[in-house]
């Protein structure tokens, strides 16, 4: 796990909620000049914590179809095919691959045409089973963790202690 300050997460956290924020802003809110939040984010892309800037598109609005979380059980050992035959389809959004051979994909799509798009695309040998579901809702809201909340979590710690009449340890 990689060690982030208080100034890491709060960079994070304003890309989180405007990644187009200019790095100027971001100092004067942060306390540090422009070029340390450079710096901090490229650190961050360096270490894999910031991994790409990235658009959250909401497919429905532009294209035809609505939107479905595609649910495959998959055959031992064909997880990461699926996921390369399933991720650079322009109706699909994202992939995830659980650990018991489950690959889950959020795609826009006709409907209709869903069993025909995973016909054409997978090998269906290595399909166990499949269920579509179709989404009313979603909500994408990274969180950043907050130290503060920690350091403030482990001070009332401290106190009750004090106030129950034990003894706390000052590093």
């Amino acid at each position: 796990m990689v060690e982030l300050d208080e100034t890491d997460l709060h960079i994070l956290q304003l890309l989180t909620e405007n990644s187009r924020r200019p790095y100027n802003d971001i100092a004067e809110e942060v306390g540090v000049s422009p070029p340390t939040v450079s710096d901090r984010v490229e650190r961050l892309e360096e270490l894999d914590v910031i991994g790409r800037f990235t658009l959250d598109i909401d497919r429905s609005r532009i294209s035809d179809g609505v939107g479905v979380l595609v649910d495959l059980h998959l055959r031992p050992g064909t997880v990461h095919d699926v996921i390369e035959r399933l991720a650079p389809l322009e109706t699909v959004d994202h992939v995830y691959a659980t650990a018991d051979a489950h690959v889950v994909a959020r795609a826009t799509v006709d409907e209709c045409e869903i069993h025909r798009i995973l016909t054409e695309t997978l090998d269906l040998s290595q399909v166990v089973e499949y269920d579509v579901r179709l989404l009313i809702d979603s909500v994408w809201e990274p969180k950043v963790q907050e130290i503060e909340r920690e350091e403030s979590a482990a001070e009332e710690d401290r106190e009750a202690a004090v106030a129950d009449g034990g003894s706390v340890d000052v590093e």
